[in-house]
């Protein structure tokens, strides 16, 4: 279960185990708050059920009905599982499986509590304390969820994200025409919301660029600092070089014209757009918190700079433009790393172990299991 159904990490990796089940155990659901977009699109596709919860506000007197709904959808389908993707659906749907299911939940820590405002946070650490378990994605919120959340390490369980690799892997490709051909082109793949300290990236382009005349730089996303981004590169007088594009479904064929990937984040847990990058070939570059070590090995798989700091960042970026074969040496071995421990079907099989022992430890598992 999550809030939506379009863009976003949580509801990317959600779509990829709910395909990547093995139907022989596992028939899976989906439950959400807004159940069109494009994650909406591939689970029908797929033939994956899709249970809407009309709900827009906790404080609505449909929040009742609502955990009605879902209480008696998780009964009427024999489901035996529970498992809530992000914060929202932790609040929800933890208790009212817990207090009104048999069904085990199972919820989900994919980033930093600090993201969450007051409100939002008690909620979800009411719900994660009453789950039966609490999935992350990377060994930086194992840690975070014992030392800030206080949950028991062996409540913890890690998954690491997956990717569809026949999607996300390194073609050659025909860059789309706003790109020129003979462009050196550094880019990010992000939702623009201020955790992902854009500006970082925009001020260390300005600083590289009169030793990269050829250098462009594609900022390929949608979100609220948008404007910002676009006055900030005037301001810079860099704009003649930007080019931002909004969110798309196809961001594979973008990644594969990108030499240099930037994730510039002050928060992050493990990055899906990151891994993407790596799997498609491009050179990356990531700044040292969350789980972003645990994919970038610092010269060996990419480059770390310090989160914030620009001048770290024009000089990493300056390394791999002046140094061609260092570029390729890390990019292929980005490319190589992902595609041997990221699939979709990798993913699915560390979630399905955990799903199975959760159930075997309450005494509900079978030859075939239901999910949500």
């Amino acid at each position: 279960m999550a809030r939506e159904l379009h863009y976003g990490g949580s509801e990317r990796q959600l779509t990829e185990i709910a395909l990547g089940l093995d139907r022989s155990r596992f028939r899976p659901h989906v439950g959400a708050f807004r159940v069109e977009g494009m994650r909406a699109d591939e689970l029908r596709a797929a033939g994956v059920p899709i249970f809407h919860l009309p709900l827009r506000s906790f404080k609505s007197p449909a929040t009742i009905a609502s955990a009605r709904a879902l209480a008696s959808y998780v009964r009427a389908n024999d489901i035996q599982l529970v498992h809530a993707f992000d914060r929202p659906m932790n609040a929800f749907a933890i208790p009212v499986t817990r207090y009104l299911t048999s069904a085990i939940a199972l919820a989900s820590q994919r980033s930093h509590l600090s993201l969450a405002g007051p409100y939002q946070r008690k909620f979800v650490l009411f719900a994660e304390r009453r789950a039966h378990g609490v999935v992350v994605n990377c060994e930086f919120l194992r840690a975070h969820v014992i030392h800030d959340a206080g949950i028991a390490p062996d409540r913890i369980h890690l998954c690491y994200n997956g990717l569809d690799l026949s999607r996300f892997r390194r073609v050659p490709a025909s860059r789309p025409a706003s790109l020129p051909a003979g462009a050196l082109v550094i880019g990010v793949v992000s939702v623009l919301r201020p955790e992902k300290s854009l500006p970082t990236l925009l001020d260390a382009f300005a600083e590289v660029r009169p030793q990269a005349p050829n250098a462009m730089l594609l900022v390929l996303g949608s979100g609220p600092v948008l404007p910002e981004l676009q006055a900030r590169a005037r301001e810079l007088r860099i704009v003649d070089a930007c080019l931002f594009q909004p969110s798309t479904d196809r961001v594979d064929d973008w990644l594969q014209s990108i030499d240099i990937f930037v994730l510039p984040s002050i928060s992050e847990a493990l990055s899906n757009a990151l891994m993407e990058a790596m799997a498609c070939g491009c050179c990356p570059i990531a700044s040292r918190v969350g789980g972003n070590p645990e994919l970038v090995e610092d010269g060996v798989r990419g480059l770390l700079f310090e989160p914030g700091n620009n001048a770290d960042l024009a000089c990493k970026l300056r390394e791999v433009i002046s140094n061609v074969e260092l570029r390729s040496r890390l990019a292929h071995a980005a490319h190589d790393f992902v595609h041997a421990n990221f699939s979709r079907e990798a993913a699915a099989a560390r979630m399905a172990a955990i799903y199975q022992r959760l159930l075997a430890d309450n005494g509900i598992a079978g030859e075939r299991s239901s999910g949500s």
